[in-house]
């Protein structure tokens, strides 16, 4: 079964939050105020992050042997 993720360019992020405050799970912290980062064993894959990053750095992936 595929298990949507999201993905988060380190080296792009901004660390502004924005991800985090919008995630329902709470999969998504600050790292140290330098990036974002996700757990992806709480990440349903739903896309908000994604669609809210003000950088556009967060992309949804498929992992297809999960």
């Amino acid at each position: 079964m595929a298990k949507r993720y999201a993905e988060v360019n380190s080296v792009l992020c901004v660390s502004c939050g924005a991800c985090a405050e919008v995630c329902p799970k709470s999969a998504i912290k600050i790292w140290r105020g330098s990036y974002a980062i996700v757990d992806k064993s709480l990440c349903i894959g739903c896309g908000l992050c994604a669609r809210t990053c003000p950088a556009g750095v967060i992309e949804v992936k498929i992992n297809e042997l999960a």
